[in-house]
Parts: C-alpha cells; structure tokens; sequence
C-alpha cells in the first residue's frame, strides 16, 4: 500500500513531535498515579474518579497513535524561493475592499493555526491562494459577501 505522505514544515513537525513526547510523559506517569490511586478507592462499578481517568487515558492514547501517523509520514518541505504561492509560504494579501494587509503561511491542516496566522491549505483561503502568484487577484465568497484580495509578497521564511 503507498505511503501517504504529510508535508509538514520544520517547525510543525518540532511542535507535533514535542506534543507526542509530551503526551507520552503524562500517559506514563500522570493518568497511570490517576488510575492506581482510583483503583485504590474499591469498588470500580460506581467509580467516577477511574472511570474518567481511563477515558483519558484513552483519549491520549488516540492522540498518541494520531501523531505517531503524522510523524512516520511526514516530509519536511524545503524552504525555496519562488514566485508561486505553495505549502510553506508566507503570503502577503491585501483585502481590496478595505485596503488592509495581512500575512499568512499556507500550512498542513495539522499545523494550522489561525492565532498564529497559520492557515491550512484545505480551508476556503487556503484553496483560493495555493499556486497563485504576486499580483494575481482572488475572490472569496464568504457568509458577508464576496472579498477579492491582492497577493502583494510571497516568501519562504
């Protein structure tokens, strides 16, 4: 079966592999004490205190295999200097209606986070900018009407 592969940037794949060793640090020893201290209380049958411990126990193991995924299939992508709007980027755009200007990088949509102007190449924005060049225009049709935006830069870094 082909590998499918998850482009990441450098540091989206620190941060996920960070999280991983975070959540594997707190499965050994914060949710196990949780669970040996509930055990300790008797009776499992009417036991809230185990029964949330193991439902998070749980919850980060999902995540754990989740990230584990990402990771073994994970490709770093290189930082090159181009004209065209790509994983990785920083785009520069300029709403044309109200003349603001904003910078974004286009992300996987396991880094993307929009407080960090990280934005995911499969959300509306995202879809819009990918494989554009400086100077181009794009529409975005969004719940207040239709927003048309200028690329004015793009970098790698």
């Amino acid at each position: 079966m082909k590998k499918s592969v998850i482009k990441l940037t450098k540091e989206g794949y620190e941060a996920l592999k960070q999280e991983l060793e975070s959540l594997r640090q707190k499965l050994m020893y914060e949710i196990s004490q949780r669970i040996k201290e509930a055990r300790e209380l008797g009776d499992l049958a009417e036991n809230t205190e185990y029964d949330e411990a193991k439902n998070e126990q749980g919850r980060i193991n999902s995540r754990i295999a989740e990230l584990e995924q990402i990771l073994n299939n994970a490709e770093i992508i290189e930082s090159a200097e181009s004209d065209v709007v790509s994983i990785g980027s920083w785009v520069v755009i300029r709403n044309l209606n109200t003349g603001e200007e904003r910078t974004i990088r286009l992300v996987n949509p396991h880094e993307s986070d929009i407080f960090s102007n990280k934005v995911s190449v499969d959300s509306p924005v995202g879809r819009v900018l990918l494989n554009k060049k400086i100077g181009e225009i794009v529409r975005l049709k969004t719940p207040s009407g239709q927003v048309k935006y200028e690329i004015i830069g793009i970098r790698t870094e």
